[in-house]
């Protein structure tokens, strides 16, 4: 099983970045995809989630209107992308999978910083 996630670097604040997270080993399809993130010194929070299906999402308050989460299962891959980046979305961040059954992956993570 594995989880890979890419797309991160360095950006100036109001720039865009798409995270790509690819997963193998299990049934994609099946299990709703989550993106956290974590900065220095702080815990993992939760940015987006989406279901399993793409119908329902759920966002974070500070990247409500700024951030999409959504995924391509033919591509067995989820998304996260980012617009209007702030220094304070600056942090490391992490795929995550899981299913009904309580099964979970983690991705490695990418890290994201935004600076001028």
């Amino acid at each position: 099983v594995q989880l890979v996630e890419s797309g991160g670097g360095l950006v100036q604040p109001g720039g865009s970045l798409r995270l790509s997270c690819a997963a193998s080993g299990f049934t994609f399809s099946s299990y709703a995809m989550r993106w956290y993130c974590q900065a220095p010194g702080k815990g993992r929070e939760l940015v987006a989630a989406l279901s399993s299906t793409g119908s329902h999402t759920v966002y974070a308050d500070s990247v409500k209107g700024r951030f999409t989460i959504f995924r391509d299962n033919a591509k067995n891959t989820v998304y996260l992308q980012m617009n209007s980046l702030k220094p304070e979305d600056t942090a490391v961040y992490y795929c995550h999978a899981f299913n009904a059954l309580g099964v979970e992956y983690w991705g490695q993570g990418t890290q994201v910083t935004v600076s001028s």
